[in-house]
């Protein structure tokens, strides 16, 4: 590095930083501290914690947490967490989980074959231009988001997870994702290599089946063979026993989803200037299936996103929602408050981005989706939010966390919404074409 903004660290320097730093004491007893402790126990406010009962004036949930163990698969456990709700209701039992063992098994697959589409789309580029880089740096993950789930849904249906139980693979997706990742890449060499010489579009739709028969091959020896039917039977919570006989997933769909699907649309709150609220707006290569719905946002602001979350659990809907999940977090106590933290005091420096500047300057982006499950509304205003979290039982009250609302205006992004819920002006802005946000832009993080 060189020219006029050269700036070296000389020893006389770091000496200067070293006697101002033993010269304070409050330094020292910091130093002490973390010595022993974790940095979130010594910073954390205790003013905080200590009027972080789990009370709510709106509380839906009376199950147990869902597990979804070494993997990023939080998008689908809280959509089938959603979905769970009215079906257990339906089947008047206490606990239910469908399988998200048969949704990964799709989503793995229909993605393998997203990818190698985005492989050919971009065919034409260098493979050190960003687009290209970006697709290969991103293959496969585990994320996902809504209109992604959505599309499993509806193109494959579902199963209770008796059909189609975890496996060591679905628990813990990183060797799998690793064989995968390795074999799409060289695929990505094929296809790239046809279409440089010309190939037509039969020979590249006839390797395209080839290499998707592998990627089927290994998530059968990993998550097994979806079912294509099953027997379905259950007592519910009253000893009453029921049989509903051998149906499809299609068919088990129909029967326990009990939400009208095409109604939700996804609220973003993404307030960076150059992206207006009231505008629709989608990234370029998120997605999973090829000709399934796209993932589009409608942008607004922090009110509106609180105020049709708290209408929807009022109205006995839960919240399907992705965050920041790491920020402000104490992961045992299950606590989010934007000052949980004591850090300004601890490290003697003020932290000064909004929340537009941090997503400007990568410092904040969708990393968790998880479930609203109730709010404490206080004079028509939330005052905190009950969270269903997807990481057992061990952090917060048996897994269900606690949102203050101040947290959700900093690390809130996106929830999933009916349309019946928005006025007349938003639902207008929803018919409108999205604006194309490049493939790294952080409003598609959550599937990466």
């Amino acid at each position: 590095m060189s020219g006029s903004f050269e700036f070296v660290i000389t020893p006389d320097l770091v000496e200067e930083f070293r006697r101002e730093f033993a010269a304070s004491d409050k330094y020292r007893v910091l130093r002490n501290a973390l010595a022993n402790a974790k940095p979130e126990d010594v910073a954390l406010r205790r003013e905080v914690v200590t009027t972080a009962d789990h009370t709510f004036s709106v509380k839906l949930d009376d199950w147990r947490v869902t597990d979804q163990k070494n993997s990023g698969r939080c998008w689908m456990f809280a959509g089938l967490n959603l979905l769970r709700y009215g079906a257990m209701k339906k089947m008047n039992v206490k606990d239910f989980e469908f399988s998200q063992n048969y949704v990964l098994f799709y989503d793995k697959l229909e993605r393998a074959n997203y990818f190698l589409g985005a492989v050919l789309e971009t065919a034409h580029l260098p493979v050190e231009d960003r687009t290209v880089a970006f697709l290969l740096d991103n293959v496969l993950g585990d994320g996902g988001q809504w209109n992604m789930f959505v599309n499993i849904v509806k193109k494959y249906g579902l199963a209770p997870k008796s059909a189609m139980p975890e496996t060591e693979s679905s628990s813990n997706t990183g060797p799998m994702n690793w064989v995968l990742v390795a074999k799409l890449r060289e695929y990505a060499a094929e296809l790239r290599d046809m279409a440089a010489r010309g190939a037509g579009a039969e020979e590249i739709a006839a390797a395209r089946k080839e290499m998707l028969a592998v990627v089927h091959r290994i998530l059968c020896i990993h998550l097994g063979a979806p079912p294509e039917r099953f027997m379905w039977q259950w007592h519910d919570k009253d000893g009453e026993f029921h049989r509903d006989g051998v149906l499809t997933p299609h068919e088990f769909a129909e029967r326990y989803v009990t939400i009208p699907l095409d109604e939700y649309v996804c609220l973003v709150n993404d307030p960076r200037p150059d992206n207006p609220f009231g505008r629709t707006y989608t990234v370029r290569f998120l997605g999973n299936v090829e000709g399934g719905e796209r993932v589009v946002y409608l942008n607004v602001d922090i009110e509106t996103m609180k105020k049709t979350a708290m209408r929807a659990l009022e109205g006995g809907d839960p919240v399907w929602f992705g965050c920041d999940v790491g920020k402000m977090m104490h992961r045992k106590l299950g606590l989010w408050d934007a000052k949980l933290f004591a850090l300004e005091e601890m490290y003697d420096t003020a932290f000064r981005f909004d929340k537009a500047q941090r997503l400007l300057y990568h410092s904040t982006q969708m990393t968790h989706a998880m479930l609203f499950t109730g709010v404490d509304i206080v004079d028509g205003k939330p005052r905190r939010w009950r969270v269903e979290n997807s990481w057992g039982e061990e952090g917060g009250a048996k897994g269900f966390y606690l949102m203050n609302d101040n947290w959700f205006d900093e690390y809130m992004f996106e929830i999933a919404a009916r349309k019946s819920l928005l006025p007349a002006e938003l639902l207008e802005a929803l018919e409108t074409e999205p604006v194309v946000l490049p493939p790294w832009d952080p409003m598609g993080s959550l599937a990466r």
